[in-house]
């Protein structure tokens, strides 16, 4: 991946409009938080989060969700794309911590686009036999979607423009802005 060029101090300057606002944000986190508290109730759940971009999703929606649960974590790498694409090529450089098998999971995405990685990573842990599986994401791209999936919780469905903040970043960067922003083509067109 290429170096980011030298940039502005403020985060804040590189985003060229806001999409989705840090109170939209925390509204949608705690509707999705009832939703699947009510969805899952009687049985426990075990969320599992892909880093590092559904970090503070996973956080957020946590704390939002009112049944016991348990939480996991997962590292993949999409390799062979640019910086800005994945290629469905997947490794996993961290596995889950423990056993899913007879368990109620829920993969908690920051952002679904091409749904390759995720498509890899759904054969992977069904092959983990857990009780059943379903996949909440704050983000849906479906413009650049190329393979079929079936997302149970969406936040919100965003246009194809490339976004950072609440997570999401660009070379490591951005992931601590509070909202979901479009970064400037500028900051990422060199590459």
């Amino acid at each position: 991946m290429a170096a980011l060029p030298e940039r502005h101090p403020n985060l804040f300057e590189d985003v060229a409009e806001v999409l989705v606002t840090e109170e939209q944000v925390r509204a949608k986190v705690a509707e999705l938080g009832q939703r699947i508290s009510a969805d899952y109730a009687g049985r426990p759940l075990t969320l599992v989060s892909v880093l590092k971009g559904s970090l503070p999703f996973m956080a957020d929606l946590m704390r939002a969700v009112t049944i016991p649960l348990q939480i996991d974590l997962m590292e993949v790498s999409s390799y062979g794309g640019t910086a800005t694409d994945s290629s469905g090529l997947v490794r996993i450089l961290k596995d889950l911590s423990a056993s899913i098998e007879g368990k109620d999971v829920l993969i908690v995405e920051d952002i679904i686009d091409t749904g390759l990685t995720l498509n890899y990573l759904l054969r992977y842990l069904r092959g983990k036999n857990p009780r059943s599986i379903r996949i909440c994401a704050l983000l849906d791209k479906p413009a650049r979607r190329l393979v079929d999936l079936q997302i149970d919780y969406v936040g919100f469905t965003i246009p194809d423009r490339f976004v950072v903040g609440y997570g999401l970043d660009y070379g490591e960067v951005y992931r601590n802005l509070p909202f979901i922003g479009v970064l400037k083509p500028e900051v990422y067109s060199h590459a």
